[in-house]
């Protein structure tokens, strides 16, 4: 089994723990300080939100500003169209914005949350037809029932 960290960084790390908290995520209390937080996404899934000082020393490299640039979009998937709306919701609502309209493909439809430092998360639903058919052959078969 894998399990998936991903360091993001933050500005306010408090704003941050509160950020992910709404959306339903814990804080991992062991693995948290005033450094950082780890925020449980689930069993296999977490979140290290770290001030851009600390975050800083991991590597040589200039830390982008997410605000400005995008290097990474981290995207989940949801049971249907309307947890996509509600977890949208509740992010918007702990002060993420959607950075654009959602996306309808038929086959999938997904929706963009930036978090209050802009980091880019993503959230979709998949036609479980379309996944077991592949979206080609599922937008064929709504086309023929059409």
């Amino acid at each position: 089994m894998t399990n998936v960290f991903v360091n993001l960084p933050t500005t306010d790390l408090e704003r941050a723990k509160a950020f992910y908290t709404a959306l339903g995520c814990e804080i991992n209390p062991q693995f948290t300080d005033e450094n950082g937080a780890c925020v449980v996404w689930d069993d296999n899934v977490y979140f290290m939100v770290i001030t851009r000082e600390f975050f800083s020393t991991f590597t040589d490299k200039p830390i982008a500003d997410p605000n400005a640039s995008l290097q990474v979009s981290v995207a989940f998937s949801r049971d249907s169209r309307e947890d996509v709306d509600a977890i949208i919701a509740k992010g918007i609502a702990a002060g993420g914005t959607e950075p654009k309209p959602a996306q309808d493909y038929g086959f999938m439809y997904s929706r963009d949350l930036d978090d209050p430092d802009g980091n880019s998360l993503g959230f979709l639903f998949m036609e479980p037809a379309a996944v077991e058919q592949g979206p080609e052959a599922y937008m064929a078969a709504q086309a023929a029932e059409a």
